[in-house]
C-alpha cells in the first residue's frame, strides 16, 4: 500500500534534513502510534518494518516505546509454562 502524504516544500526540507528518509521516518512513526495504541501486535509492526519479532522489541526499546504486555499476559504465560513443565514451575 502506499499513501500519499502532500506538505510544503520547506517542511519536507527540514525533515528531510532531520531524518533523511522522510517515508521511512513516517512508516515508522505510523507502526510506533499503532503499536502504542494496541492496533497492531510487535509481530505485524516487524512484519511491517521487515523485521524479526525479537528485532523489533529491540527496536522499540530504542525507541523509548514501552511493550504492550499485561498482567494478563503474564498470567497466561505462566500457565503455559506450568503446563508445559508439568506443573513443576510455580
Amino acid at each position: 500500500m502506499s499513501i500519499l502524504i502532500e506538505i510544503p516544500k520547506a517542511i519536507e526540507d527540514q525533515l528531510q534534513a532531520r531524518w533523511g528518509d522522510v517515508s521511512q521516518a513516517a512508516k515508522e512513526a505510523l507502526a510506533i502510534e499503532s503499536y502504542r495504541t494496541r492496533k497492531i501486535s510487535v509481530g505485524f509492526l516487524a512484519k511491517m518494518l521487515g523485521m524479526g519479532v525479537i528485532e523489533a522489541e529491540d527496536w522499540l526499546k530504542q525507541r523509548e516505546v514501552p511493550l504492550n504486555y499485561s498482567e494478563e499476559d503474564l498470567e497466561a504465560d505462566r500457565r503455559a509454562l506450568s503446563d508445559v513443565l508439568g506443573g513443576a514451575q510455580r
